[in-house]
């Protein structure tokens, strides 16, 4: 029998040894987490709500975020990954001995990460710092047991510390989208346990890609693009027996693609899209059976498509700008699962497959710009998933194949500049999801059916160039999305539907036709037409004066037709770039508006018009007043007294009224003014803007204070839509650099908001008109960035929920007396409120002003945070240039993103000899900056790193474009020389 007091004592020593411990590790991990917490952390939203010790012994292994180890109930994982977190770097979280992984990525840490912080953190394996506003040099990690390294989308700078590549174990390495300016390091081959390095989106010096990279034997993930590389691929690549997706795209590379590639196997995917690779394509490739995805785009390979590659298994082939030649294999058309094919802008000649489709699931054809020739493929849409066909500037011939009329998915088609001909198919008129429909330019006949009213999606009809005919449909009224019709040249004839007036148009093109009736004189809705031209039909009638009240119009071309009547002297408050009324039967005198030289080329061809200073017009024969003319008059002047007197009235009684005032005000700011005092000021001689929503009146009150007034355009679905967004968003931001709205006003009849008033009016204006003299320094044209940068930051990152403007342009950036900026005009602005599964914000409708809109936006009606970006990018460009969206100075189908891309990042010639990319970009930046700023040396080094980026924000591909919040802290940057955290 055993000693009692002996199992008491083997207890004690089993309590002692590995119990206790225990006990005083989890409150030990409890009051270290809380600590943390409360000294290192900000949780504005509350997530961690639940970190509170409630007992002595309080486990936090049910507390949000943190995993323990089942067994012994000790933390191994700490997970706040979006949480809305903020602060420093919290290293007291490595106090936590047990602890294996860190993640706090997508939140707001910022500042820098020391190296002597991290030195507690030796037993942590993964850390994942990604998606937050770290800033300064890339700390030294201690290499022990690391295996997961995870610092992307930061603001860390510099070199990559040597000691990374002592990092023996490391498997996972991803440093994108930061602002590393060294190298890319030969050490970094050392790793050879990496399955994962990811260095993209970085400013790095010019430099090759390492032979090193070879030795890389584990690597499953290579993703380097935009890291500035130059020179050739390695052909060590060939030694990465793993790898699985190689992207090396936008770069600098050259010369040929490496047979060393062929040896990949396990290859997936390959991204070389935006180099300067040359020569053939490889015909080993086709070694590479795993290959799904294979994208060298926008280099200069030449030569044929081996059949060989054309004859893999791909899910994707992009091979367009290029210089390939030859016909295109038939064996294409065999690829079971072929869904894009991407071949535009090469030199391809011969027809298209002609069973391709036919086996594959193929969403996406653009073969573009090219030399083919045949008829349209009648199987592309065989499988039911085709939604684009691009096929303009070909020599294509035949007709459009029943069978694209059954394809229902149909969301994008262009199919000008071919020879296309016979009827368009009636049932392709009616695709419900078509949102661009291009047949311009070809020998298509026959009329527009009426069940294009289906195309409830439709933002552009361009079926110009044709030989259509017969009336054009009341049904095209339907088209409730449109923006842009251009039916201009073919034979339409009869009467315009007059319901095409209450279409929200951005641009109606009816020339050279044979058009007759009326121009319609009801034409409230053009609130965003920019563009009317009617020219060469057989309109009659006068010209509505009503057209004198379109915002936005700056082109007007109703020349060669039979109108009558005198001008309408409401066509004078129109800024117009183009003006042509030539060529009609108008008569009288030329108003004084267009009593100017630029106008004379416009109103030629009209017998009966006349004026005093323009030759060769006729002058006008001075006649004196009969009685019957002075009888008239006096009794015109009778009838504006009474109506005046019965207008005072009755606006007394509906603005002056101490006892009933049939309207309702709402202020959002302290004001010493009351609404009765701005009625008065709103009358002609005050206006000072003209915009999509309404007019803006300045008013200077008896206080001595002066105040912007917006008065919206009538009572209406719209004017409500814009009233309420513009009080519900202004009317709870409080921010510095967005406009003040101090009070709104609304009655039966009206709609005001009153505004704070900004003296140097728009950023716009100052920049494109005549008032630039405020903007010729650089320096002040970046504090505008920053600031406009920090309203929009504000606006995505800082308001519950996050607000997307939809509408950034210099015009909505006014500017106060000191020149600083303000986002004004919220009218389209949207709160985002999506949630997981939704349709991504999607709207029913194109919004926004044309240059300014993100390339995505156009296609998929998605509003994202990233739309203002791309918008704000565009600003940036405005800056740097002084040019506008769509100066007229880019030529044809080019805006100010692709003239600065092509001007700015333009391959050097071999006259460049070995000019490093960053001087080619120096030398072609002094051709796009504004010459007017004459900047020094240091402000050229600004520019061009604000042009850099400018460039990201006006990424095509809207999940390479930074955050705002992101933005601010690069244009800080480029201010003081580091990173400042917002």
């Amino acid at each position: 029998m055993r000693n009692p007091n002996f199992k008491t004592l083997l207890f004690l020593i089993l309590w002692f040894s590995f119990v206790l411990p225990l006990v005083i590790s989890i409150n030990g991990d409890s009051q270290i987490l809380v600590r943390v917490k409360d000294s290192q952390l900000n949780d504005p939203n509350g997530m961690l709500h639940d970190w509170v010790i409630s007992t002595p012994d309080q486990s936090p292994c049910n507390w949000t975020g943190i995993t323990c180890e089942t067994q012994n109930q000790t933390v191994v994982s700490i997970d706040l990954s979006v949480f809305g977190i903020s602060g420093g770097f919290p290293f007291g979280f490595c106090r936590i001995w047990t602890l294996r992984a860190l993640s706090l990525a997508g939140n707001f840490l910022n500042g820098s990460v020391s190296s002597q912080a991290l030195s507690s953190c030796s037993h942590l394996q993964e850390i994942n710092l990604s998606d937050n506003l770290f800033t300064g040099e890339l700390p030294n990690f201690p290499s022990e047991n690391l295996e997961v390294l995870q610092l992307s989308n930061n603001n860390f700078t510099g070199d990559i510390p040597p000691s990374f590549g002592q990092i023996h174990a490391l498997k996972v390495l991803q440093l994108g989208g930061n602002l590393l300016n060294g190298k890319v390091p030969s050490f970094l081959g050392n790793l050879t346990e990496l399955t994962h390095f990811e260095l993209g989106y970085n400013p790095f010096k010019a430099s090759p890609l390492p032979s090193e990279i070879g030795n890389l034997s584990k690597l499953e993930v290579l993703w380097l693009t935009k890291s500035n590389l130059v020179g050739a691929i390695p052909a060590s690549i060939g030694n990465l027996v793993s790898l699985k997706n190689l992207d090396l795209s936008s770069n600098f590379l050259s010369g040929k693609i490496p047979e060393s590639l062929s040896r990949l196997k396990n290859l997936e995917q390959i991204e070389f899209y935006e180099n300067q690779l040359s020569g053939e394509l490889p015909e080993s490739l086709a070694n590479l059976k795993a290959l799904l995805r294979f994208d060298v785009s926008q280099n200069s390979l030449t030569g044929k498509l081996p059949e060989k590659i054309a004859a893999l298994p791909l899910e994707s082939l992009n091979l367009n700008d290029n210089y390939f030649t030859g016909e295109i294999p038939e064996v294409l058309a065999s690829n079971q699962y072929l869904v894009q094919l991407k071949l535009f802008n090469n030199s391809f000649t011969g027809k298209l497959p002609y069973n391709l489709g036919k086996v594959s699931p193929l969403e996406d054809l653009d073969v573009s710009t090219n030399n083919l020739t045949g008829e349209l493929p009648p199987f592309l849409c065989y499988k039911k998933k085709l939604q684009r066909i691009v096929v303009f500037k070909n020599q294509l011939s035949g007709n459009i194949p029943e069978s694209y009329g059954e394809c229902h998915t149909l969301n994008y088609i262009r199919m000008g500049d071919n020879a296309l001909s016979g009827l368009v198919p009636e049932k392709f008129w009616g695709l419900p999801l078509f949102q661009f429909l291009e047949l311009e330019n070809n020998h298509f006949e026959g009329s527009i059916s009426p069940v294009i009213s289906a195309l409830q999606k439709l933002t552009s009809l361009r079926i110009s160039g044709n030989n259509f005919s017969g009336e054009i449909p009341e049904e095209i009224c339907w088209l409730e999305n449109v923006t842009q019709i251009n039916l201009s040249q073919n034979r339409f004839s009869g009467e315009l539907p007059l319901c095409i007036a209450d279409l929200k148009l951005q641009k109606l093109d009816l020339q050279d036709n044979e058009l007759t009736g009326k121009i319609p004189s009801s034409v409230s809705s053009w609130t965003e037409l920019t563009e009317l031209n009617l020219a060469r039909n057989r309109f009659s009638g006068e010209i509505p004066p009503a057209l004198g009240s379109l915002p936005a119009l700056t082109y007007l071309d109703l020349s060669g037709n039979l109108l009558s009547g005198k001008i309408p002297e409401d066509l004078t408050k129109l800024r117009l770039n183009q003006f042509n009324l030539s060529d009609n039967k108008l008569n009288g005198k030329v108003p004084s508006g267009f009593d100017h030289e630029f106008f004379i080329s416009g109103l030629l061809g009209n017998p009966d018009l006349c004026s005093p200073n323009l030759q060769p017009l006729p002058p006008c024969a001075r006649t004196r007043p009969s009685t019957y003319y002075v009888v008239a008059i006096l009794a015109i002047c009778f009838l504006l007294l009474i109506g005046s007197v019965l207008w005072f009235y009755r606006t007394r009684s509906k603005f002056g009224s101490k006892t009933r005032r049939p309207y309702k005000v709402t202020a959002f700011q302290r004001v010493g003014f009351s609404e009765e005092e701005i009625f008065p000021f709103l009358k002609d001689e005050n206006i000072i803007g003209t915009g999509g929503s309404g007019r803006v009146y300045k008013v200077k009150l008896k206080t001595g204070q002066t105040v912007a007034v917006k008065r919206l355009w009538g009572v209406k679905p719209e004017t409500d839509t814009v009233f309420k967004s513009e009080t519900e968003t202004l009317g709870r931001i409080r921010h510095g650099n967005i406009v003040k709205l101090l009070m709104c006003c609304s009655g039966e009849e009206f709609r005001l908001l009153v505004y704070e008033y900004m003296e140097n009016g728009s950023l716009g204006d100052a920049l494109h008109g005549d008032k630039c003299a405020g903007l010729i320094d650089w320096p002040r044209r970046l504090t505008i960035a920053i600031g406009a940068a920090q309203g929009l930051a504000y606006l995505h990152h800082d308001c519950m929920p996050a607000i997307v403007h939809r509408d950034v342009k210099s015009n909505n950036i006014l500017l106060d007396e000191e020149m600083m900026p303000r986002v004004a005009d919220f009218g389209l602005a949207k709160t985002l409120q999506i949630k997981v599964g939704d349709c991504d914000g999607a709207m029913s409708r194109i919004v926004g002003t044309h240059g300014y809109i993100a390339p995505e936006y156009v296609y998929t009606l998605k509003v994202t945070e990233k739309s203002d970006v791309y918008s704000f990018g565009v600003v940036l460009l405005e800056l740097i240039t002084g040019k506008g969206p769509n100066d007229p100075s880019f030529g044809e189908n080019k805006d100010l993103v692709k003239w600065v891309t092509e001007a700015a990042l333009s391959s050097s010639s071999s006259a460049d000899g070995g000019m490093d990319s960053g001087e080619k970009c120096f030398r072609n930046l002094a051709h796009i900056v504004d010459p007017r700023m004459n900047p020094s040396a240091s402000d050229m080094k600004e520019i061009e790193k604000v042009l850099n980026v400018a460039l990201k924000c006006t990424s095509a591909f809207p999940l390479s474009r930074p955050s705002m919040r992101k933005v601010v802290e690069l244009l800080k940057d480029q201010r003081c020389g580091q990173l400042v955290a917002v």
